[in-house]
């Protein structure tokens, strides 16, 4: 069932995407080991720590909500496909074509191999390829060109993961103790065997797949428990309780237990609690934060490049620069893409119902 009053996913996704932004100034310009909430919270989470965790709860609700109104798996996998595929193609065909303008290799540029083998493998999700040689090498954070691509291939893998659940994803009996056995097994694993599980051997992808795997989970048990269904004063209840807990476990050994249980609720409750000017900022910008995410660090690198700034003066230029890009990204990429999502008007269907757009 889709959830009928007005939200703030896009507007606390926004502010995800520009949280890893501010976290990335640190280490791209030497500035200091992290930032300030890092400091704050004696190393235990950062902006990117929690907008990454909070990227994949909202994904997870989302995404299962959007599974449970597909027509058939064609229709789910359509809908991702455009929902991240067309702006990542462009920002990549970007990458490649300015990226003369910031190199210093040895060999002419057009001959590098790295340079053919750039767009690919980043395109294929599973084989990121961050650096080619002769860009960024004499940055403070050399070589990498887009550190933030990494999660895709974690974000798609749960896009397969969920799609298991397409021939009972209506049958809610079965659909609650499965998911809350899969949340409990990944909440136990990434707790209590954190540092185990850092050392196994992954066919695909590292441990992540079950520290973020965990998270997406969550949101998806949360998506099926009908959690929007709740009136905002037991939603806002629910939120005070988890924040007080979560900000309580700071610095304190059980924090990865509180985050795994807390961080969901308080993102989901603050997404699902309207704010007036909050719950409408996308009618009137966009929803830019997959763009935000997207070209954050390449332009966090090009800046450091040309102009070498602080920490603080890389956050506020990159968030203005990048919002000039995801804007775009979104009017004239994104927007038009999922313009095409409804597969139905190509074989003569019954259009879907309209939902409500997922992913960084």
């Amino acid at each position: 069932m889709e959830n009928s009053r007005k939200n703030n996913f896009d507007f606390l996704r926004l502010v995800f995407a520009a949280g890893v932004i501010i976290t990335h100034a640190y280490p791209l310009t030497a500035s200091q080991e992290c930032d300030w909430l890092c400091k704050m919270s004696h190393g235990q989470y950062s902006f990117s720590w929690i907008a990454v965790r909070g990227f994949f709860v909202i994904s997870g609700y989302l995404i299962f909500q959007s599974l449970q109104r597909s027509r058939n798996l064609l229709d789910f996998y359509w809908k991702r496909v455009l929902r991240l595929y067309p702006a990542l193609i462009v920002v990549l065909t970007l990458t490649i074509a300015l990226g003369p303008l910031v190199y210093k290799g040895e060999i002419p540029y057009w001959k590098n191999e790295a340079v053919k083998t750039y767009f690919t493998n980043n395109l294929g999700l599973y084989r990121i390829q961050y650096a080619i040689p002769g860009i960024f090498e004499h940055n403070p954070h050399p070589f990498a060109i887009n550190g933030s691509l990494w999660t895709i291939a974690f974000e798609f893998t749960m896009y397969i993961a969920v799609s298991a659940f397409f021939f009972i994803k209506n049958k809610r009996n079965l659909l609650i103790p499965i998911l809350a056995v899969i949340y409990l097994i990944l909440a136990k694993l990434d707790t209590v065997n954190f540092e185990e599980i850092q050392k196994w051997n992954y066919p695909i992808l590292d441990w992540y797949l079950i520290e973020l795997g965990v998270y997406f989970a969550a949101g998806s048990l949360l998506a099926v428990l009908g959690l929007e269904r709740l009136p905002i004063a037991y939603l806002t209840g629910i939120l005070l309780v988890s924040l007080s807990v979560f900000i309580y476990m700071t610095s304190r050994p059980g924090f990865l237990y509180a985050s795994v249980s807390m961080l969901p609720l308080i993102v989901l409750c603050a997404s699902l609690i309207p704010v007036k000017g909050v719950s409408t900022i996308t009618k009137y910008i966009g929803d830019l934060s997959y763009g935000l995410y997207i070209y954050g660090f390449p332009v966090q690198q090009t800046l450091v490049y040309f102009f070498k700034p602080g920490a603080n003066t890389l956050i506020i230029s990159s968030l203005l620069v990048s919002a000039v890009f995801a804007y775009l990204s979104w009017h004239w990429i994104e927007k038009p893409a999922l313009k095409l999502k409804n597969l139905s008007k190509f074989i003569g269907k019954k259009k879907p119902i309209a939902e409500q757009t997922s992913l960084h």
